[in-house]
């Protein structure tokens, strides 16, 4: 069996350029809804859309949603047809472990925790599955900045 090459904990200006400069394609888990408009886990994937990204919302909460920003929710990543480029995490640090297992599964080639989300055993397991992490950053802040 193959292992997998380890993934990176993507910190330079030249790594984060590099991921989203080519990026299409993102799932959002922990997106909220309209309803929460003013909070980033709705604006940030707002923009995203807006920004031409193909955004695929996994809410964590909100049941009766099936979609968000006019797309069809799925309630896990791995559930997610075709896969995705990116995972963009908006989930506090202790809830993160809870979804380890759907984002191993889903193979993303990386995963983002936006601002304040930091979480070291969590991002060890995913580098380890030879996925690259992103921590403590907004996707939205480096997207303006760097994918133009």
């Amino acid at each position: 069996m193959n292992t997998p090459s380890p993934g990176r904990e993507l910190t330079t200006e030249a790594e984060l350029r590099a991921l989203l400069a080519p990026l299409q394609r993102v799932a959002v888990l922990g997106i909220k809804t309209e309803a929460q408009s003013s909070q980033p886990a709705y604006y940030v994937p707002a923009y995203l859309a807006g920004a031409g990204v193909e955004v695929v919302p996994v809410p964590v909460y909100y049941p009766e949603a099936t979609s968000i920003l006019g797309r069809p929710v799925f309630r896990t990543v791995a559930a997610i047809p075709g896969g995705v480029e990116l995972v963009d995490v908006f989930r506090r640090p202790d809830d993160l472990t809870a979804h380890l297992d759907d984002l191993l599964a889903a193979k993303p080639r990386a995963v983002w925790l936006q601002s304040g989300i930091r979480h070291a055993a969590f991002c060890d397991a995913l580098r380890a599955a030879g996925i690259d992490v992103v921590q403590d950053r907004c996707l939205m802040v480096e997207h303006r900045r760097l994918a133009r």
